[in-house]
């Protein structure tokens, strides 16, 4: 890439255009999201998304000599000086490295059919506020191998930057659907997908230590104040406690644990099918009576 000369103005068009993709507003198809240092960048690269402008400190063009920005390409490249580039970035230690992406149309992103594949663990987030929360699960519900996450609508913006940060890059990869929670039932359940919902530690729950969940699930996770409305509480078939020595837990680290949970008995089930089928065959083989031989 080409150097260029740095801008010196916090006022260049393109600086404002930075800081703006840092304000959390992105949302549609086209908007501007901005993402800061190596990490982020290099998970965008890998995630297929094409950089719009690449923003660098200046004095710290080395860092595209890294490994993990290798095959880095951006639309533009431009150079800014120290102040003008921590004026617009968001972090209070930048890294020295600055990108815009345009949010792509839903289809772009990996395929969110209507139909689930079999055995998937699909994750339901009803009004969840906290960047931080909502970043945490889109990460684990990666990690964890689930399908895609389903929000309603006045979840926070998946694209803000620190849900962005939060997930660690995963946002890029992890289909989200937002919808309304009848519509997300409506086509969750004729697929024979078995909804739970996560409650505090109520009498009329089952513990998850109890609990084996569908081979096809989806876990239905609250607000982090009031918790699951009346309303997600009717769809679902079961509720769910996560058995501790406090009333309730924080709603990321209560999702990741249902989502660690789902993997967890869902490869123990994987892993029996698969012990069972040689002795199947062996069964079947020694069953079989023994061939004549012919005078």
């Amino acid at each position: 890439m080409t150097p260029t000369a740095p801008i010196t103005s916090k006022s260049n068009a393109r600086v404002k255009a930075l800081r703006a993709s840092f304000s959390g507003k992105a949302s549609q198809p086209g908007d501007l999201l901005g993402i800061e240092g190596e990490h982020l960048i290099a998970e965008a690269i890998r995630s297929g998304l094409t950089l719009e402008t690449l923003f660098i400190r200046e004095g710290s063009e080395s860092v595209l000599d890294r490994p993990s920005l290798s095959g880095l390409e951006a639309n533009s490249t431009l150079t800014l000086t120290r102040d003008v580039f921590a004026s617009a970035v968001e972090t209070a230690s930048p890294q020295g490295i600055a990108a815009t992406i345009l949010l792509r149309a839903p289809e772009a992103h990996p395929p969110q059919t209507s139909r689930l594949q079999p055995d998937s663990i699909v994750l339901i987030l009803e009004s969840l506020q906290d960047p931080g929360n909502l970043g945490t699960l889109i990460r684990s519900t990666e990690a964890f191998g689930a399908q895609q996450i389903f929000v309603t609508p006045d979840t926070v913006n998946q694209w803000n930057p620190k849900v962005v940060r939060a997930s660690a890059g995963s946002v890029f990869r992890v289909p989200i659907v937002r919808a309304p929670l009848q519509q997300i039932a409506a086509q969750l359940t004729p697929q024979g997908t078995a909804i739970y919902a996560a409650v505090a530690q109520q009498l009329n729950s089952t513990s998850l230590l109890d609990t084996h969940l569908a081979p096809t699930c989806a876990l239905l996770i609250g607000n982090e104040g009031a918790g699951l409305s009346a309303d997600a509480l009717a769809l679902a078939h079961h509720r769910i406690r996560i058995p501790c020595a406090v009333e309730s837990l924080n709603a990321a680290v209560a999702g990741s644990t249902l989502l660690y949970e789902a993997m967890r008995q869902r490869s123990e089930s994987q892993r029996r099918r698969l012990k069972t089928q040689p002795q199947r065959a062996e069964s079947q083989r020694t069953q079989q009576p023994p061939t004549e031989a012919v005078p």
